[in-house]
């Protein structure tokens, strides 16, 4: 019912707190769609796992800079956001009171997102118990690489196919 993708980025999101690796899930999964049918409400939801990695970083100004772009983008998409089972209205206020916690420069703390289709919360936490993974564990603050993950992968990958695309366009 749900992609696969989404699903692996609900796992990371709850589980490891990897919003690196959340991010890189669902930026394939959008960017597989051709540019006039990409879906807004992915970007919401990668944006909210970009200022999670940033807020936890002590990078206060990316943070709120995704923070805000997510709660809009979430804003404008209510109706598609539903039907990816979870509680608008309260990943809104979550999400409010998450930005609230950015501007004043508090500490990181990991949040949920309110999943309210219960055949998809067990579905993602089967799966996470399945690969030894814990649901609503909250982040290991002093995991370096997971904290500092975007400058310790090897993005040699993603920076090929970038040039790739680039060089493409060019010739178009």
């Amino acid at each position: 019912m749900y992609p696969k993708a989404y699903v692996d980025f609900l796992i990371h999101f709850h589980c490891d707190r990897d919003y690196f690796e959340c991010h890189e899930i669902l930026e394939e999964h959008w960017k597989a769609d051709i540019r006039p049918e990409r879906k807004p409400y992915w970007v919401g939801l990668i944006q909210i796992a970009v200022s999670l990695y940033h807020h936890r970083r002590g990078n206060f100004t990316g943070a709120l800079k995704m923070i805000k772009s997510s709660i809009s983008i979430i804003e404008n998409q209510k109706k598609e956001v539903s039907k990816l089972g979870l509680h608008v209205d309260n990943l809104l206020k979550i999400l409010n009171q998450k930005y609230d916690d950015i501007k004043n420069k508090l500490p990181y703390k990991s949040i949920d997102l309110p999943i309210n289709d219960h055949e998809l919360f067990t579905t993602c936490t089967s799966l996470s118990q399945s690969k030894g993974m814990i649901w609503g564990k909250h982040s290991a603050i002093t995991d370096h690489e997971l904290i500092h993950k975007h400058i310790l992968r090897d993005r040699s990958e993603v920076i090929a196919e970038r040039e790739r695309q680039l060089q493409k366009r060019k010739m178009n």
